[in-house]
Parts: C-alpha cells; sequence; structure tokens
C-alpha cells in the first residue's frame, strides 16, 4: 500500500469523503444565493411596468400639489375626470405633454420624469381618473 502524501489528491478526496460532502458543495450554495438574490432584490424604476413607474413618478414629483388627484394651489384644476373633461384634458396624450412641459402655474417635468416618464405618469393618472381617485 503506497503512502499518501499530504497535499495530494488522494488525501483532498479523503478529507471530502470523511466529511460527507459532496465536491462542488459551495458551487450549488453560490448558485442558489444568486437567485435568491435574483428574485428578492427590489426593482429599479425602469424595471416596473408602466403603470407601477407612473405611479412611482407620480408620487415622488407630483403628489405634493396634487395629493389624491386634487390641486393644493388652485382648487379647480384638479387631476379629478370632471376636470380634466372640463378643460379638455381627458386624453393621457395631452396629460402627459402637460406633465413634460407645464401648463399655467406649473412647471414642466420632462427632466426630473426621464424617458418615457411623462407617458409614464399619464397613463397612471389617467388610470386613477378613470377609477375616482381610490385612496391606496
Amino acid at each position: 500500500m503506497a503512502a499518501v502524501l499530504p497535499g495530494s489528491a488522494e488525501t483532498a478526496a479523503g478529507v471530502v469523503a470523511s466529511a460527507g460532502l459532496r465536491p462542488r458543495w459551495w458551487l450549488r450554495l453560490l448558485v442558489l444565493g444568486a437567485l435568491l438574490l435574483l428574485v428578492l432584490w427590489p426593482r429599479p424604476a425602469w424595471g416596473l411596468s408602466e403603470m407601477a413607474r407612473g405611479a412611482q413618478l407620480f408620487e415622488q414629483h407630483c403628489a405634493g400639489c396634487h395629493v389624491n388627484g386634487g390641486n393644493i394651489l388652485r382648487r379647480g384644476k384638479t387631476l379629478k375626470l370632471a376636470a380634466l373633461e372640463r378643460y379638455g384634458r381627458a386624453d393621457p396624450a395631452v396629460i402627459a405633454t402637460i406633465a413634460a412641459a407645464g401648463v399655467g402655474q406649473m412647471g414642466g417635468y420632462a427632466a426630473v420624469l426621464g424617458d418615457g416618464g411623462p407617458e409614464a405618469v399619464a397613463s397612471w393618472v389617467w388610470q386613477q381618473a378613470q377609477t375616482g381617485w381610490p385612496r391606496g
């Protein structure tokens, strides 16, 4: 019987076998951890659906003045369906244009909303207006 030298392949295999561990158990653990991170990690705004992104952008940049579709500066100029219809703004494209360029006292938000942001906000606002701005 040949002698087994420390550091040899036979010694490493013997240690793994004696410990009851399969080779590459750490690789399986690493892959499992990576999969869990992918599933559980919060997604950035660009990974959200258009409605979710619109809601997030509205909350960040619009809700300060338009709480629940209202308007803290000019009561009649709300985002409620009746007001949008009254002022000829009952269209997501018109709402997106206003969100981007502004109108009256309201400045434009194209720069802070980013690419596709005005459209995402407009889609979300339009959905909320059609459902009566339900409180969440």
